[in-house]
């Protein structure tokens, strides 16, 4: 158990260390980022009560039905609503938001200290856990889970820095997240032979799409040309 409960905490580790380093212009205080890490995990225990809650509506016509609701509406949107709420409030009055580029790491925390809680709880599960599971999980869940969080945070510091457009672009920071989030989802469980194929493709479109928004915020960093 003790094995399986540092083997999830693992990918957790690499891909905070990732972000992190990638921060390249104007370090984050390490204090704030753990912050953000802990109310991430924090929250992992409404957001199981909201979602025990919305299982109840679960529709009874298809599968396909079924699939799309716990896919867009139980995981992803009630996940991605509470990791906002959570950035809302952890920075956006924070002197240290200062370069775009901080909208994503800390939104990335955020989803990482989730993604922490969840990949435990799969991991050390007896029935569905183990080494096969952790193995999955670091290569898909938890790298889309971080880049679920780069979607977010890109475009919640477009919100800080272009405010004529704040409106639009915090509308952004909370939907593309959660279609992001529900098409994850939603490929795993809607067992449509095709649409699985589908899967490593959408999963390097993350990556891709990821790392092009972090390069986006980086190269606006205004403490860019300071440092070097």
């Amino acid at each position: 158990m003790y094995n399986l409960f540092l083997i999830a905490l693992f990918p957790i580790i690499i891909f905070a260390f990732y972000i992190y380093v990638s921060d390249k212009y104007e370090k984050e205080p390490i204090k704030l980022l753990i912050v953000g890490i802990i109310f991430g995990a924090i929250i992992s225990v409404p957001i199981g009560f909201v979602e025990k809650y919305l299982e109840k509506f679960l529709p009874s016509t298809n599968n396909f039905a079924q699939a799309f609701y716990l896919s867009f509406v139980v995981a992803a949107m009630t996940e991605e609503i509470f990791k906002f709420i959570v950035l809302y409030f952890l920075i956006w009055r924070q002197k240290n938001f200062n370069e775009p580029f901080d909208g994503i790491i800390y939104a990335v925390m955020i989803s990482l200290g989730f993604a922490m809680t969840e990949n435990i709880l799969y991991v050390i599960n007896p029935q569905i856990g183990g080494i096969s599971t952790a193995f999955e999980r670091a290569i898909f869940s938890v790298p889309a889970h971080g880049f679920f969080g780069v979607t977010m945070g890109y475009f919640f510091a477009l919100a800080k820095y272009e405010p004529p457009q704040k409106i639009k672009y915090m509308v952004y920071a909370f939907l593309f997240p959660i279609i992001l989030h529900g098409l994850f989802n939603f490929i795993l469980l809607c067992d449509i032979p095709f649409v699985m194929l589908l899967f490593t493709v959408y999963a390097v479109y993350l990556w891709i799409g990821g790392q092009k928004k972090i390069n986006i915020h980086l190269s606006n960093s205004p403490f860019k040309n300071k440092s070097t």
